[in-house]
């Protein structure tokens, strides 16, 4: 598949390299309404982004590259943008994070939620559940969010997002960084994951 910048796919447009270089809090509602694609041996799992979380470190408390921490987990977050920083929780969930800025700027934006487009059959309301629906593990980390193996795309009919914000989730450890409104969701869908079992029963999943 082509990974030219600019070059179309089949199902739409990889944004440039410059699209991912700068501040993860002008990059994270951005990436509201665009497709996360995983190749996963051939077969492509497709999701809508509906929810992000903006990390700036080294001054962000509650990035893990917080007061320049630089370690074998976090190195690639100051490398060149538009890849791909995955990491482990509870020795569980991976989460996915795209990274922004200059190469040098730790910054990096969490993937909260996707709406399923294609070859989804399990949940994606939460970054744990969306990588374990996509197929993403450590596995990926580092990997080029334009390259063959997961990249994010402009879809060819790209829909309006209203886009909502909040504090971000579970980062009341960071004190003042907490209280951020760095967090994006889009309004209208019950993808995100702070909708309500009930809303999503209303809207027919879950």
């Amino acid at each position: 598949m082509p990974t030219v910048e600019g070059v179309r796919s089949p199902r739409g447009t990889r944004p440039p390299r410059a699209f991912y270089a700068r501040s993860s809090l002008d990059l994270a509602p951005d990436l509201l309404g665009l497709n996360l694609v995983r190749n996963d041996a051939g077969r492509l799992r497709i999701g809508r982004i509906v929810e992000t979380e903006a990390y700036m470190g080294p001054d962000d408390l509650a990035a893990h590259s917080a007061r320049g921490r630089r370690t074998a987990r976090t190195e690639v977050m100051f490398g060149p943008p538009g890849h791909a920083y995955v990491y482990l929780i509870y020795g569980f969930w991976n989460c996915l994070n795209v990274v922004a800025s200059p190469p040098g700027v730790p910054h990096a934006v969490l993937l909260r939620a996707l709406e399923p487009v294609a070859e989804i059959e399990e949940a994606t309301w939460g970054p744990g559940l969306l990588c374990r629906a996509m197929r993403i593990d450590r596995r990926l980390n580092g990997a080029d969010l334009r390259g063959e193996e997961l990249w994010i795309e402009r879809p060819p009919t790209r829909r309006a997002v209203r886009i909502g914000t909040s504090t971000r989730i579970g980062v009341e450890y960071a004190g003042e960084w907490a209280r951020r409104p760095w967090r994006f969701f889009d309004q209208d869908s019950p993808y995100v994951s702070t909708v309500s079992a009930a809303a999503r029963r209303r809207a027919g999943i879950g």
